[in-house]
């Protein structure tokens, strides 16, 4: 299996201003490979770093120290040292990145917002608006939704759009945070379906999965923040 991240003593400190300018080391040394068709689950407490580390991998963190290494046109491109059109074009090409809130321009119908990044990678419009319908209806977004703004929808149809949208251009890697927190029963189990096809379809996946038993339904290699001592050895 041929490693596509490769993150080496990674660091991340904030500074906090309202708290006398105490530092607070959220990331201390952390190593880490991801292969290629892989789910790594992030674990542990609040508070410990796993939301950081992903924005981190998608460029939004800078960090202190350390390495994140991607393996991009057959050679590593180690993003801490990339430049802001290096970073875009990464994120073009093998990052997706799917947060815990939709932020999108308001006004702009659902569909026209879940076909945009298939169309950015050259996709003819009516085959992006296509998969897009696709994938909202198996979301259970009904059709009369799709010629609205998403942001007048409920937190949990909201994160369900959040999804089709990154899975209508999948990447190589895709970075999920808490992709199932907001879902009912029935749609959590949609979803870790199209993440286990998303895997099963070459891709790789490192995200933010609390519930144990999604973990398990997924595979996932877990990966304790709690114990970033000994992932610095890794």
């Amino acid at each position: 299996m041929h490693s596509i991240l490769k993150i080496t003593k990674l660091q991340k400190k904030f500074l906090l201003h309202n708290q006398n300018g105490a530092v607070l080391d959220v990331l201390r040394g952390i190593s880490l490979e991801v292969g290629e068709r892989e789910i790594v689950a992030l674990c542990g407490p609040s508070g410990i770093g796993k939301s950081s580390l992903l924005k981190a991998l998608y460029g939004t963190y800078r960090v202190n120290g350390g390495t994140i290494e991607y393996w991009l046109d057959d050679q590593w491109l180690d993003l801490t040292r990339a430049t802001a059109r290096e970073i875009l074009n990464l994120r073009k090409m093998m990052i997706g990145y799917v947060s815990q809130f939709l932020r999108v321009i308001p006004r702009v119908p659902t569909l026209d917002i879940v076909a945009e990044p298939a169309i950015e990678l050259g996709e003819s419009e009516e085959a992006a608006r296509q998969r897009a319908a696709d994938l909202l209806d198996k979301l259970r977004i009904p059709e009369e939704l799709f010629s609205l703004s998403p942001l007048t929808f409920s937190g949990g149809e909201q994160q369900r759009v959040n999804i089709a949208r990154a899975l209508s251009a999948p990447r190589k890697l895709t970075l999920f945070d808490e992709p199932t927190a907001s879902l009912d029963p029935v749609n959590r189990r949609t979803v870790l379906e199209m993440i286990a096809h998303l895997r099963e379809s070459g891709n790789a996946i490192v995200g933010i999965f609390h519930d144990a038993r999604d973990r398990e339904i997924l595979g996932a290699r877990e990966i304790d923040l709690s114990i970033q001592d000994e992932l610095s050895h890794a």
